[in-house]
């Protein structure tokens, strides 16, 4: 019985692949990804504190504002105090709503990666020309606003078509976030011969799986990040690795979860010296420029 595949790329077992290193002969890539997100009001998608009423749905649209409104401020004055680079994943809608907030992590120079327009939607569900319209309308946003367009792309809700890759591809991205399936970033193919880099994402040490969705306390999700940190640090001893934190504002920006997230990058900057604090542009960067064959 032959299964249905995706055809993107080859199986490829952890154990036996090319060695490589980070910059500096680093081992270990941490990455912090930090989700800007903007929804719409009394409909579509979103991220539930409790089972959602009829709309307009005031109680969780008003939680995920306070993200934009008060939980991102507070994460940046944890990243600006602990001098920690953050991958900013943005709505295109957010430079209509809080274009500040947008600004606050330019001016820190932080990446600005392509996010969909909102994550009211999810861009799997449209056909390929509603698709690729979604692709170019965020992307000629984010590089009318950023004066370049973005590298690196996440979809709203990880939602994937078939053809996604192709249609980020044809748009001149370099790398997407959506797939989790390594710790080590993976070329794609692509229709046309072009190819697409897979950069780690976490879905573990992601905020809304763990605390949405498994009710994972503050504590316990920082305990996580220190857990992960510890043992992939002692892993990539025999191979290079990625980290990936994905966070979103109303979640960790709450102060209950800030004072615990707090804790364990602390606990992670101890180790300053001996990792690759960076950004997934970087990366797909430094993917694309060892030769040809080092990165599965």
């Amino acid at each position: 019985m032959k299964l249905k595949h995706h055809d993107r790329y080859d199986y490829s077992p952890l154990r036996g692949r090319p060695d490589y290193a980070w910059p500096d002969g680093k081992k270990l890539a941490i990455y912090v990804a930090l989700n800007l997100e903007h929804f719409s009001f009394g409909e579509g998608l979103g991220a539930e504190l409790a089972p959602g009423g009829p709309p307009p749905d005031v109680l969780n649209y008003a939680w995920r504002d306070y993200g934009n409104r008060v939980g991102a401020w507070y994460l940046l004055d944890v990243f600006d105090a602990l001098k920690l680079p953050v991958a900013a994943l943005v709505n295109s809608a957010m430079y209509d709503y809080a274009p500040q907030l947008v600004a606050a992590h330019r001016a820190r120079g932080d990446e600005i990666v392509g996010h969909g327009r909102t994550n009211a939607e999810r861009q799997g569900t449209l056909d390929e020309a509603g698709e690729r319209a979604l692709i170019a309308e965020a992307t000629a946003r984010l590089a009318q606003e950023e004066g370049r367009p973005p590298q690196g792309w996440l979809g709203p809700w990880i939602s994937q078509s078939p053809l996604t890759p192709d249609l980020l591809a044809e748009a001149g991205y370099g790398y997407l976030l959506d797939w989790c399936m390594d710790d080590q970033p993976i070329w794609f193919n692509c229709r046309g011969g072009k190819r697409l880099l897979a950069v780690p994402y976490p879905q573990e040490l992601n905020d809304i799986p763990a605390i949405v969705g498994r009710k994972v306390g503050a504590s316990d999700f920082a305990d996580m990040i220190v857990d992960q940190f510890d043992e992939m640090l002692a892993l990539a001893e025999t191979r290079p690795l990625v980290m990936g934190i994905a966070l979103h504002p109303y979640l960790v920006g709450q102060p209950h979860r800030l004072k615990h997230l707090k804790r364990a990058f602390l606990h992670i900057l101890q180790r300053r010296d001996a990792i690759w604090l960076t950004t997934p542009g970087a990366i797909a960067r430094h993917c694309a420029s060892l030769p040809a064959g080092i990165v599965p």
